[in-house]
């Protein structure tokens, strides 16, 4: 048996079709950049405009903040890779790429539920909401966030890298995702794929419970409004948010649960990852942006601005 700590892994990748390659890279790169510049527009849009300076839209602009970094530690080596006649990455390399993917995804399965909460308290209890969601609390639940993210990605980096792993060290997938590497765990197999797991799920089935639940108050108490214009825009303000929940956590269903079930295979798991690496970060800001009367607005008033500026 091969039992040793390798100086360097070869990602696999999506495929070894030449051309395929290329698509890829042509495709990938003007998703990436449209990712990139939509969130980082998202942010600069909700940092200028005060009637952006509530709660829902300080979590959504973390929400993207979130996005763009972690699309960044996996898209660009994903390009290099297309171009690239050798596919490897450094164990050092692979250890940071996992480490700062963990942080960003837990971090953002949190800040979904704390969107989720925002809206409940928002909906279900508005006369004391700016009581509830004040600036501190605010922060307190995005550095919660962040905290418990970094201590997170922290266990399964340790877990995974700190003893020597066996195998032949090609890494089935186009980056270093948690499930593959797991294959690589030889000693003391069982408890540290225990520890990775529980670890991971905790972390969700400490959110879903709060997202389900406050839905389910939220749907609750709009069904129960008299006013059709009340339940309309009550409804809409949650429509983006729970498009985003819906594909944040179908896609991680289909990476990290499908294996423990024993469904599907490599090949599904790396489908469902390029939505939810790829593809996700560019569509969250989409959603906020073609569903949200407010982001529409300040869309509109910065177009009213540059107009103003060119005629004057």
């Amino acid at each position: 048996m091969n039992l040793t700590r390798p100086d360097s892994f070869v990602l696999v990748g999506l495929t070894t079709n030449p051309f395929i390659q290329r698509l890829l890279f042509v495709l990938f790169s003007l998703i990436y950049t449209c990712s990139f510049l939509s969130n980082l527009g998202l942010i600069l849009l909700i940092r200028t405009f005060h009637h952006l300076h509530t709660p829902m839209y300080f979590f959504l602009s973390h929400l993207s903040f979130v996005d763009l970094c972690y699309s960044s530690t996996i898209t660009p080596k994903v390009l290099a890779d297309f171009i690239s006649d050798t596919k490897s990455i450094s164990f050092i390399g692979c250890a940071a790429q996992m480490f700062s993917f963990a942080v960003f995804v837990i971090s953002e399965s949190f800040l979904v539920t704390a969107m989720a909460y925002d809206r409940y308290v928002a909906i279900c209890q508005p006369l004391v909401y700016h009581s509830i969601m004040t600036k501190r609390k605010c922060w307190e639940l995005v550095s919660g966030a962040y905290i418990i993210s970094f201590l997170a990605a922290i266990t399964h980096t340790i877990t995974i890298f700190s003893f020597p792993l066996c195998g032949s060290y090609h890494i089935n997938h186009y980056f270093c995702d948690i499930p593959p590497l797991l294959k690589f765990i030889c000693t003391f197999s069982y408890f540290r794929k225990l520890v990775v797991f529980v670890v991971f799920f905790a972390m969700w089935l400490a959110c879903v419970p709060i997202i389900s639940m406050s839905y389910v108050s939220i749907i609750s108490t709009v069904l129960g409004m008299s006013s059709a214009e009340g339940r309309s825009k009550a409804f809409s303000t949650c429509a983006s948010h729970l498009a985003v929940v819906t594909c944040f956590y179908g896609a991680a269903f289909g990476i990290y649960l499908q294996p423990i079930l024993g469904l599907g295979s490599d090949s599904t798991g790396k489908i469902f990852s390029i939505f939810y690496t790829v593809v996700s970060p560019l569509f969250n800001p989409l959603i906020y942006s073609f569903k949200n009367a407010e982001v529409k607005k300040g869309i509109m008033t910065l177009f009213c601005f540059d107009q103003v500026l060119q005629h004057s």
